[in-house]
């Protein structure tokens, strides 16, 4: 059983997070910490310099809206935003937040990612912690 779990959840390619967060809570020990954590990819500065601020300045604040959205209302599962690359930042927070497991969805990949997706391939190649991967 893990006492702090973190769940990757990208709004843009896995709408309904309810799978993962159901594992998380049967691989969690009694008094676990579950968080729910979706990147919002960084935008390149040459290509940030021709979107209008108040476009960039929303990006994150909606992202934090629709993760609570999809969270349900849930009181058990914290919800977390974080800016930059997806499967870095994952592993960065993972180890920032003492995390034990982190729980990742995995789309149907192409012949570029044949097993498992990109952002998944890099958690589970890069954590220092259990990873558990879902389809």
């Amino acid at each position: 059983m893990y006492k702090n779990i973190l769940v990757a959840i990208a709004l843009d390619h896995s709408p309904d997070s309810n799978k993962a967060i159901e594992v998380a809570r049967c691989l969690a020990a009694e008094d676990a910490t579950i968080t729910a954590l979706h990147v919002v990819e960084a935008i390149p500065a040459y290509v940030a310099n021709e979107i209008p601020d108040e476009i960039l300045t929303k990006r994150r604040p909606e992202a934090e809206t629709e993760l609570k959205a999809e969270l349900g209302g849930l009181t058990d599962v914290r919800p977390v935003v974080e800016t930059g690359h997806a499967g870095r930042t994952i592993v960065d927070y993972a180890r920032r937040s003492g995390a034990d497991c982190i729980i990742i969805s995995s789309h149907r990949p192409g012949l570029q990612d044949y097993f498992i997706g990109s952002t998944a391939q890099r958690v589970v190649r890069h954590a220092h912690c259990a990873v558990h991967v879902l389809r």
